[in-house]
């Protein structure tokens, strides 16, 4: 059990070792890219790759070369990481359990409306620094550059993207071919035909880059539950391997006794007071 442990934890951890590269890499990319509407990952990603780099290293020292100190402390953080991705993954159910598009007669494409999220997101989407951020991202992306020369049938037969659908034209229900005393949907007096306007302001585009969001962090949350399965899995050979370790430590293998004395203390005594010298206790030294 002990070459099993400890060889099974020093490859696991050789393989998150170098699986780390690629997660900082990817996150220092978003970084850089000005095409990214996804700020928001780019901190997580970068973190989740510096700690998995620490705690494999530790791990992998701590396994190969049984260092206990470093099991020690890869076993805390695992311990630390697995909590927290848990509560990653618990949040992201939460928040994401609201929303969704609104089937349109007649069309292919879904709408979406910002009220049917959640209100963290909704607050979210709100703040005016951070929505002049994913604007910004959008129009540099050139999403509605893609659907600019549509014809008509294309809006009937074609798919939109939620950010497509929200910020690339008004609402279907819009009516502008005739002055009409209906109340009307307030996105549709927030559209403008100018390609650097359009309908970037409209509650419709804050709701399509919402679900765009919720989607991925769909996919995210069930990529943690797997990592969640096989860190807790390391964390398990982990202990053994820390186990071991300390075993390895003391330089006593299993099975040898460890006592520095023949007899214990106690028994020492007793053999002295009671049958060394019988005169002491006449009826216990007695055959």
């Amino acid at each position: 059990m002990y070459r099993f442990s400890n060889t099974v934890i020093g490859f696991l951890n050789l393989f998150t070792l170098l699986a780390s590269i690629p997660i900082i890499g990817g996150g220092l990319w978003m970084a850089r890219s000005s095409t990214t509407c996804e700020n928001f990952l780019q901190t997580p990603l970068l973190v989740v790759g510096f700690v998995v780099l620490i705690i494999s290293l530790a791990g992998f020292i701590g396994a190969c070369f049984n260092v206990a100190w470093a099991l020690w402390l890869y076993l805390v953080v695992m311990l630390f990481l697995i909590g927290t991705l848990l509560g990653l993954t618990i949040f992201g159910f939460v928040v994401t359990s609201q929303g969704g598009g609104v089937a349109v007669p007649g069309r292919v494409y879904k709408e979406y409306q910002l009220e049917k999220y959640s209100p963290w997101l909704k607050s979210r989407i709100k703040d005016p620094h951070y929505w002049s951020t994913i604007r910004s991202c959008i129009l540099g992306s050139k999403t509605c550059a893609q659907i600019a020369y549509w014809t008509p049938l294309d809006y009937l037969e074609r798919d939109m993207t939620p950010i497509q659908s929200g910020c690339c034209k008004p609402p279907t229900s819009c009516n502008y071919a005739t002055a009409t005393m209906m109340t009307q949907d307030a996105d549709c007096y927030r559209w403008n035909n100018a390609p650097n306007l359009l309908c970037y302001e409209c509650d419709s585009c804050k709701a399509g880059v919402l679900e765009h969001i919720r989607r991925d962090w769909h996919k995210l949350s069930v990529l943690n539950i797997v990592m969640l399965v096989l860190l807790i899995g390391i964390y398990s050979i982990g202990c053994c391997a820390f186990r071991n370790t300390r075993r390895s430590e003391t330089d006593y293998p299993y099975g040898e006794n460890r006592m520095s004395k023949v007899r214990p203390r106690w028994d020492f005594y007793w053999y002295v007071t009671f049958i060394l010298d019988p005169t002491r206790y006449p009826l216990l030294g007695q055959p």
